[in-house]
């Protein structure tokens, strides 16, 4: 028997009380769910793109090829399900409980196999009657995608599964919508048709009269354009301007023989749009406008007018056995041109982390794109987003650069002029707050005290007005940071990665502070995810440092010098690097390089590294054992390289 496997969402119904209920009526019950099914059930998973694998006699089993698609079907069947026996006693009638996962699966020609089908079928008996329970991977695909609330029932130990799973039960608000309107009253004997008949009668003619005004008023040269499509809807084209980060994720296309795998090229698309859509001020063209060029030739121009954009993102996923590459590239609609261009070629191990590290990959080197581009752009009057793209652009420079007053100054300077002309610009105040912490860490701010302040105050602003943003978080966490309060900063970044575990910023500080707090080992492990969610960071000869510096705590020189040389090629003019290397070259015996090292440390930065004791009062070692590491390791390495105690 052919089997192949794939990536699916997994629905699991079944009636609620079903023994119950055919012991009181065997054959009522049996004709009243086949009527369910096939009035209702089997229809919402037509029209939401799945099929049903198999009925299971008290209730079926259905898969999807989009997980929201999935949640969709079961919130409509849901819904439809309490007006279909109106006369029938509560306690009599049939109600669904649902539950729903996503995994991969073994597909044969009339069924479905593996974990991802047993865990459906297990949180589904946890589902209320009328309610839907579905697994933490289902909760973190859908909920910024679709506006359902969702309850936490924590992790939940189920038959046959090895490890607890989450569970989350959409409230329900989310499953009591309103029911379909009435045949309005002025149709009383048209019926349903002939009420949608005229309807759309109706329609057109009020669309006709309003494209008939809009095109004949006196401002009409000073509206958007339109046009009358051959259905008869008017469609109005975009304004001249497109807005500044705004782009649109093209379908990636299926290159595969396997048309089965559409499925992934598809979950690619949904979550770089949405992922893109995390990228402040960026505004992204919908997935429903998007996959209407599905299959069609690209012609960025066209695209980028008729959608209002200046950016498109087209791409490929081609599958060979267990291999996987997939292509992309940035293309500007502006005037055609090819802007940036991504390969990532990976195995078919996991595919959930797969599609996750992929699209974090293209959105993280994307937005650096973007955001420089965007700066770069000339500007006779700029305005709020001006200022605040050119702040974020010099802000990288000042990170990729030997640190600099003048760097955090200009950058500073720019996300002030931002405020000055939108007092309450939350991206204003947060980057700004960022600026003045980071210049405090790296000791490059004019008055500690005074930066500090300020960026405390505008981190308390910025997450009072948005509680849940995990960017905002990350930015409370690295004020906290800058005020040597590390273990209250770990819990903000935590806070952050729970709702985005692929922000880098928010790795970043976490991988600091606990470093600095003594959990030494946790240290690499979140550099290394950082490293594979932004393997072309512009700040990335940082990750290798901290990852030296850990190996050198732990004395292991030969692994330490690896990656302090890789942070050197990466950033050469930064001291800190030959400052590191210096040391552990010492402790390695190699004492001519470390001599060779230490002076172009001084060279970069006399300041700091004219003497031990700069080094220490210039620095933040953290608790007192980790401290004791760094004398033992570090600072011995530098006595050793020929620094002077004072």
């Amino acid at each position: 028997m052919s089997q192949t496997r794939r990536l699916a969402a997994i629905l699991a119904a079944d009636v609620a009380g079903y023994s119950r209920l055919m012991g009181t009526d065997e054959e009522g019950t049996h004709e009243t769910l086949k009527a369910h099914l096939a009035e209702l059930v089997d229809p919402k998973i037509v029209e939401h793109r799945g099929r049903i694998v198999k009925n299971t006699g008290d209730g079926f089993l259905a898969e999807f090829p989009s997980v929201v698609d999935a949640v969709r079907c079961a919130v409509e069947i849901q819904r439809g399900m309490p007006d279909r026996e109106p006369e029938v006693p509560k306690e009599r009638r049939i109600r669904f409980r649902i539950g729903i996962n996503l995994g991969d699966v073994i597909v044969e020609e009339h069924d479905i196999f593996g974990d991802g089908v047993n865990v459906a079928a297990r949180i589904e008996g946890l589902a209320e009657p009328g309610g839907i329970c579905v697994s933490r991977v289902v909760r973190d695909q859908v909920r910024d995608r679709l506006d359902y609330a969702f309850e936490d029932r924590g992790d939940q130990s189920v038959k046959n599964i090895a490890r607890p799973v989450r569970v989350y039960a959409l409230l329900v608000e989310a499953l009591s919508a309103p029911q379909t309107a009435r045949v309005p009253t002025i149709f009383p004997r048209l019926g349903w048709r002939g009420a949608v008949v005229a309807l759309a009668v109706a329609a057109m003619i009020v669309t006709t009269a309003i494209a008939w005004w809009v095109w004949s008023a006196p401002w009409a040269t000073s509206v958007p354009t339109a046009a009358v499509t051959g259905a008869g809807a008017i469609s109005f084209a975009p304004p001249p301007v497109a807005p500044r980060l705004s782009i649109v994720v093209l379908p990636f296309n299926n290159l595969s023989n396997d048309p089965d795998q559409q499925y992934f090229a598809d979950g690619i698309t949904e979550d770089l749009t949405t992922d893109l859509s995390r990228i402040p001020d960026m505004l992204v063209i919908s997935r429903n406008s998007a996959f209407t060029y599905k299959d069609n030739p690209v012609n960025a121009k066209r695209i980028g007018r008729e959608l209002g954009v200046r950016y498109a993102l087209e791409g490929s996923v081609q599958r060979s056995g267990e291999q996987v590459r997939v292509n992309a590239q940035l293309i500007d609609a502006e005037n055609d041109a090819h802007l940036w261009g991504g390969r990532f070629d990976r195995t078919m191990d996991d595919l959930l982390v797969l599609q996750d590290e992929i699209t974090s990959r293209i959105a993280k080197d994307l937005g650096v794109a973007l955001i420089s581009r965007e700066a770069a752009r000339p500007s006779e009057r700029p305005d709020t987003l001006d200022y605040i793209l050119q702040g974020r652009a010099a802000l990288i420079n000042a990170l990729m650069k030997p640190p600099s007053r003048d760097n955090y100054v200009e950058a500073a300077e720019l996300f002030e002029h931002a405020l000055a002309l939108d007092p309450q610009s939350v991206e204003a105040k947060s980057g700004l707050a960022v600026v003045l912490s980071i210049r405090v860490i790296n000791g490059m701010a004019g008055s500690k005290a005074t930066d500090l302040v300020r960026a405390d105050s505008l981190a308390d602003e910025v997450l009072a007005a948005l509680p849940r943003s995990a960017p905002i978080h990350a930015v409370k966490g690295t004020v906290l940071r800058a005020q040597h309060r590390c273990e209250q900063a770990i819990a903000e970044f935590e806070t952050a990665l729970a709702s985005d575990r692929n922000l880098v910023f928010a790795l970043y500080g976490l991988a600091l502070c606990k470093l600095l707090t003594g959990s030494i080992d946790e240290m690499i492990p979140l550099a290394e995810q950082a490293i594979r969610v932004s393997p072309r960071d512009p700040s990335i000869g940082w990750w290798y440092f901290w990852i030296g510096t850990v190996h050198l705590l732990k004395s292991r020189i030969e692994e330490a010098v690896v990656w302090f040389e890789k942070g050197r090629s990466v950033m050469p003019g930064v001291a800190n690097f030959h400052a590191r290397l210096a040391a552990a070259y010492a402790l390695s015996g190699e004492e001519e390089r470390a001599a060779a090292e230490l002076t172009e440390a001084r060279r970069l930065n006399g300041d700091i590294y004219s003497s031990l004791a700069r080094v220490e009062t210039g620095g933040d070692w953290g608790v007192p054992k980790v401290r004791a590491l760094f004398e033992a390791t570090y600072f011995a390495g530098l006595r050793k390289a020929g620094m002077p105690e004072e």
